[in-house]
């Protein structure tokens, strides 16, 4: 097949395809109307966040085969009307499942332990230690909204730490050896972690408000390494004002570009206040970034293209 590369990628990506048998054009300059003019000759395109492929778009790509995202989320691209244009969908969330997994462990436990806080007053010369007295994991309870891919990377980590583990998925089917099935209600009752894996969907945006945070029994700490459009930003930072969050790990924001790669206003009102806030944690998209995940993601797009179009 003739593949159209429009974003970069580990340099392994081309060569493992070629070795299959495709060819291979890159363009990561043009614009995306220029693209448009051209989609029309090939029969696959490999992207990660740079532009969104709507209607219009895939209405160009007349012969195209597949779209594969090197990545996890897949909300950039028009599902139903590639649907309809027998366009297959491939993305990878595989692939960086484990990265994720690993730094969401990381902001927990630099959240419970004042690892950042306590580590930047060193920094200036402040030896503080009462102000900075941690939370272990053990006998906690950590609830994970969302076991998918890296839901259940997460839970396998942390059930290591001697915790109650619970999840909610609205995949009944969905099950776990690490982690137990339980309701919202469990949640709201018991949780005194709450992990965010879930994808940008009708659903999931703005899940997480000032409605949905009252209906916690208890204080709790946050992790987000899954889509900023699902926390109100807002209402986390009243929540966090008034200890009902206790910390939250925020990996990825409301207010970044659709490509991830910026802050698309760092005057930003609620990006200030978060950023003031002791008890915050933010990273800058880079929960799946690793340099073992960048190969793991091309041989996953690699290993769905050879196992799909045989």
């Amino acid at each position: 097949m003739k593949i159209l590369h429009i974003d970069s990628n580990h340099p392994s990506l081309i060569p493992m395809l070629i070795k299959n048998g495709h060819v291979n054009h890159t363009d990561f300059i043009s614009s995306k109307n220029d693209i448009g003019l051209i989609i029309k000759n090939y029969d696959g395109l490999i992207l990660r966040s740079r532009f969104k492929i709507d209607k219009v778009f895939i209405n160009k790509a007349t012969n195209l085969k597949f779209i594969a995202r090197v990545g996890s989320g897949i909300e950039n691209i028009d599902l139903e009307h590639a649907k309809t244009k027998n366009i297959r969908i491939i993305s990878s969330p595989e692939g960086n499942s484990n990265a994720v997994g690993e730094h969401a462990m990381g902001l927990l436990l630099s959240l419970l332990n004042n690892i950042n806080t306590s580590s930047i007053e060193v920094k200036k010369g402040l030896w503080i230690r009462e102000q900075n007295r941690g939370y272990e994991l053990e006998g906690k309870t950590v609830a994970i909204l969302g076991l998918g891919n890296t839901g259940k990377s997460f839970a396998k980590k942390i059930s290591a730490f001697n915790c109650n583990v619970i999840f909610h998925d609205i995949d009944d089917d969905i099950t776990s050896n690490t982690a137990k099935k339980s309701s919202l209600d469990d949640i709201f009752e018991n949780a005194d972690v709450l992990s965010l894996h879930l994808p940008h969907t009708k659903l999931t945006f703005n899940l997480f408000n000032k409605i949905f945070i009252e209906k916690f029994n208890k204080p709790f700490w946050l992790l987000n390494t899954s889509r900023g459009t699902i926390v109100n930003t807002t209402d986390l930072i009243e929540a966090l004002k008034t200890n009902k969050v206790l910390g939250a790990g925020l990996d990825v924001l409301d207010i970044e570009s659709s490509s991830f790669t910026e802050i698309i206003n760092d005057k930003n009102e609620d990006f200030y206040k978060l950023n003031s806030l002791k008890n915050v944690i933010i990273t800058p998209h880079i929960a799946g970034w690793t340099f073992e995940s960048n190969l793991k993601l091309s041989e996953t797009i690699v290993n769905k293209i050879k196992t799909y179009f045989k």
